[in-house]
């Protein structure tokens, strides 16, 4: 994929559905039983994973335009669960598993079957479930049901585990409280995110304000029967945001104000690069200003720091990005992909202990590697866009992993391409 963006970004779309809130949605509706409905569904391969777990589990799938019905009319179909790429569905499912006294199996492709997974066997042990995996990665055996009401979490790496345990835990049989301790929390937005999808489908459990302890009640049931519509998404608006704030202006719609996604954060780091920014209920504007470098840190957003290296690039000084520490892990290790795919482009991007250091100016013509990163990928891209020049990013079709319409979206601003 090519950018050519000697033109003017001007336009107006909706925000594409979130991807996070969609996986989680989905295992609602498997923990629910009966029948939910998903509006305004994600279409991305990651939320697609997840209705292929939840059809492994024994869910009926039925598809209309802008709605997907769930109905738990069947038993386990499969003991295979196959996440595809998707961490997100393979952690919080691992948790989901634990509630079958039967061995289930969790495998990943690509990227997944590297990213590290050992942060579930400690909790899962402690809680009287047998889990087995080739070092520290899938394929994830699983064997239930919980026995145990204790369990330590180490929230370091991801919180997307304890996401899983919070809305796994309250179907325990048991009908005293099984007590988590976490430490390390890095993305607390995201545990409220599942706290809040929670109390949605009608399940409570007491949450210490840090996040760092929670006290479920077993012997809880989901509400079944519910209508859940899947919020626009912060993380894939980031692009489209940061686009305008390059190259124009951009207007989008369908986003929460009072969300509590991690990557809303990205108006605080226009504003800080000097863009115009205005809100005004669920829409944002987002126009190109005098950019300024800025300093921004994405320890509880780090999805922003791809595009945000985009952005700083185009503003001619010395721009700090912190919280460089969560990007190790991911489908690449993105610091690194960062600092090396914008040296082809001529861009100074160095990692310097937990931070990028982006000194801008102009990039050149290049082609990159997406190293099969949705997030590097679009990141390069908007680094053509910024510098009015051919970036030829290969691989880019992998934006679908959390955003297929990505490239489109583009082309609708004014974007165009060979």
């Amino acid at each position: 994929m090519e950018s050519l963006a000697n033109c003017r970004i001007d336009g107006f779309l909706r925000a594409p559905p979130s991807k996070s809130m969609m996986v989680r949605a989905v295992a609602a509706a498997v923990l629910a039983g009966g029948e939910t409905r998903i509006e305004n569904p994600s279409s991305c391969e990651d939320a697609e994973a997840a209705i292929r777990v939840a059809e492994a589990f024994g869910a009926g799938i039925e598809r209309v335009a802008g709605r997907l019905s769930i109905s738990m009319s069947n038993g386990i179909q499969s003991e295979r669960l196959d996440c595809g790429e998707s961490a997100l569905t393979m952690r919080l499912f691992s948790a989901v598993a634990a509630l079958v006294d039967r061995p289930l199996t969790l495998v990943g492709s690509g990227s997944l079957a590297r990213r590290p997974m050992d942060m579930l066997t400690g909790p899962l042990a402690a809680l009287g479930v047998r889990c087995a995996m080739e070092g520290m990665h899938a394929p994830i055996r699983i064997h239930g049901s919980y026995k145990g009401d204790r369990a330590e979490v180490d929230a370091r790496e991801s919180s997307q585990f304890l996401s899983g345990l919070l809305m796994a835990l309250p179907l325990r049989s048991q009908d005293g409280d099984a007590i988590l301790r976490v430490s390390g929390l890095k993305s607390s937005p995201y545990v409220r995110m599942t706290l809040e999808l929670l109390a949605f489908f009608g399940v409570s459990l007491k949450a210490a304000e840090d996040l760092s302890r929670f006290e479920i009640p077993g012997g809880q049931e989901y509400r079944s029967g519910l209508t859940y519509a899947v919020e626009g998404d912060w993380s894939s608006a980031a692009a489209l945001l940061i686009a305008g704030a390059l190259a124009g202006r951009v207007r989008l719609s369908g986003l929460r104000q009072d969300s509590p996604q991690a990557d809303r954060a990205v108006l605080v780091a226009l504003e800080r690069a000097g863009a115009h920014v205005e809100i005004e209920a669920e829409e944002v504007r987002v126009e190109k200003g005098a950019l300024r470098p800025f300093e921004f840190d994405a320890s509880a957003c780090p999805d922003l720091l791809p595009p945000l290296v985009a952005l700083a690039s185009a503003c001619p000084g010395r721009s700090v990005l912190s919280g460089a520490h969560r990007l190790r892990h991911k489908e690449s290790d993105r610091a690194m992909a960062l600092v090396e795919e914008y040296a082809k482009m001529g861009g100074d991007v160095r990692l310097e202990g937990d931070a990028l250091i982006v000194f801008g100016g102009p990039l050149r013509e290049a082609e990159v590697e997406s190293r099969g990163d949705h997030r590097i990928a679009m990141s390069c891209f908007l680094g053509g866009v910024g510098a009015g020049r051919q970036v030829r990013v290969q691989d880019a079709d992998c934006v679908a992993k959390s955003y297929p319409g990505f490239f489109n979206d583009m082309k609708s601003l004014g974007v165009s391409w060979a």
